[in-house]
């Protein structure tokens, strides 16, 4: 099994001239685990990952492999190896050279690396294909292709920035499960950039949400949707209602709204409006109330509890929900991030 490392981020900082991408994070990975940095565009979370892989310079701060400091050190002598979104493979090479190159690189006779290579394109299921171009693979396949190019130098930590952007939502679903098996066969700390909520819950043991350069909460997936901290967090991550109540604001989760209609008992802070929108959604029906405050909230009801109800657009109801399953929030207001490099 391949060598693991922890990571250590140290008030980490990137500066585009006036412009600051990423803003003194602090932040440990621990060796084995599966991180996801989380959040939209332009929140300094593939800046972050591209200074951890020493393709951006560091403009203040330390990155640590273990116990080496790697700050200034070239990619190569950094214990790492990255996947590009883009995939990158070399299209004039074979998929075996392609996965080979880095150790021809150094040095490695033809015999040697090609055996080391079949090895990796077995791991991800591709020996079949190791005479064939780039040009002949699917989105899919090029995908377990940079892969194994990327493992082929044995890294303690592999990052992966948006592997999974580029392919269609079936394809995605399976290639996120191909993910977490390679992570949990390896061993190694997997660090993965992403703007999908979903594809974080489903892959990560840690979840880092960034924000405006910031890091706006960290933890598994299940702390990070059952106890959003921030404002910011509780709509990014989605599923929640962000509800303001005599100067306090907290989130509660869709699946804990309950609805009742006017006159019935109530037992609970509660929000009077009307439906706005009855989704089926398969699992669940989602009815949207707006709420006389102004606001539309969000109610996920079973089809059993829906059935029972038989909610209407236009209808008045009363939106209510215990408060001990409530999570009090703290606003932020987020700064202004711009840069002239890609900061996602």
């Amino acid at each position: 099994m391949t060598a693991r490392a922890e990571l250590e981020l140290v008030q980490l900082t990137k500066t585009f001239g006036t412009v600051t991408a990423v803003n003194t994070i602090n932040l440990k990975i621990p060796a084995g685990s599966y991180c996801c940095l989380l959040g939209p565009s332009g929140c300094g979370k593939t800046s972050t990952l591209r200074m951890i892989a020493g393709h951006e310079s560091v403009s203040s701060g330390d990155i640590i492999v273990g116990a080496k400091n790697v700050t200034d050190l070239a990619p190569a002598e950094r214990s790492t190896a990255m996947m590009f979104q883009s995939y990158a493979l070399f299209p004039h090479l074979s998929v075996i050279d392609n996965v080979a190159f880095a150790l021809k690189m150094r040095g490695v006779a033809k015999e040697a690396r090609h055996a080391e290579a079949r090895k990796l394109l077995e791991l991800v299921d591709m020996q079949a294909y190791a005479g064939r171009l780039p040009a002949q693979l699917s989105g899919g396949q090029q995908q377990r292709v940079a892969l194994a190019r990327a493992l082929i130098t044995s890294p303690q930590i592999l990052l992966l920035d948006e592997p999974l952007s580029a392919l269609d939502p079936f394809l995605r679903l399976r290639m996120r499960a191909e993910l977490k098996r390679l992570q949990r066969e390896l061993g190694i700390t997997f660090i993965h950039v992403t703007h999908g909520q979903d594809e974080a819950m489903a892959l990560a043991d840690l979840v880092v949400l960034m924000n405006a350069g910031r890091i706006e909460q960290q933890g598994s997936p299940r702390d990070i949707f059952n106890h959003p901290r921030t404002e910011f967090t509780a709509k990014f991550i989605g599923g929640h209602n962000v509800i303001a109540i005599d100067d306090e604001i907290f989130a509660v989760r869709n699946d804990r709204l309950m609805l009742k209609r006017p006159g019935e008992a109530i037992d609970g802070p509660a929000i009077a409006g009307a439906v706005s929108e009855v989704e089926y959604q398969g699992t669940y029906v989602m009815v949207t109330i707006s709420a006389d405050a102004g606001t539309d909230i969000n109610a996920q009801l079973s089809e059993s509890q829906f059935d029972a109800a038989n909610y209407s657009v236009g209808e008045r109801v009363v939106a209510t929900w215990n408060p001990a399953l409530a999570s009090p929030l703290k606003t932020r207001r987020p700064a202004t991030v711009a840069s002239p490099e890609p900061v996602a």
